[in-house]
């Protein structure tokens, strides 16, 4: 009996704290607005809560600059078929999302991204 209350606490502990831990992203993004990205990957960091993803692109204004692009739980995108080797510094790569609330720290919530060196692409949770 004790020990199944035990594991219990630990569960109901673990949740909350998972929960804490996550973030509403319209809070960042103008998750209604959507803008795409074309540019090569600087690095690819699949790690917990989300994976970024780092693309040099060009700005509206013709500026280069590197843009955050944040995607899934490394957890869920793994089921999708997603793994850190997925992409590589130097993939040219088009990605679409939702824009940043603070347009200078060219930050987008990916919704979708394409390789055209392969015709690899994700959107919306699935693989094409």
């Amino acid at each position: 009996m004790r020990g199944t209350l035990f594991a219990l606490a630990v569960a109901a502990l673990v949740a909350v704290a998972d929960a804490q831990a996550h973030h509403s992203f319209s809070a960042y993004y103008h998750e209604s607005q959507s803008m795409s990205i074309e540019g090569e990957v600087e690095e690819f960091q699949f790690r917990s809560p989300h994976a970024i993803l780092l693309v040099k692109a060009r700005t509206p204004e013709g500026r280069t600059e590197t843009y955050a692009a944040e995607w899934g739980n490394p957890r869920r995108l793994g089921s999708q078929g997603i793994t850190k080797d997925t992409l590589k510094p130097g993939d040219m790569v088009l990605v679409t999302g939702s824009p940043g609330r603070t347009a200078s720290e060219y930050k987008i919530h990916l919704k979708g991204i394409h390789r055209p060196a392969d015709g690899w692409s994700w959107g919306g949770g699935r693989r094409r």
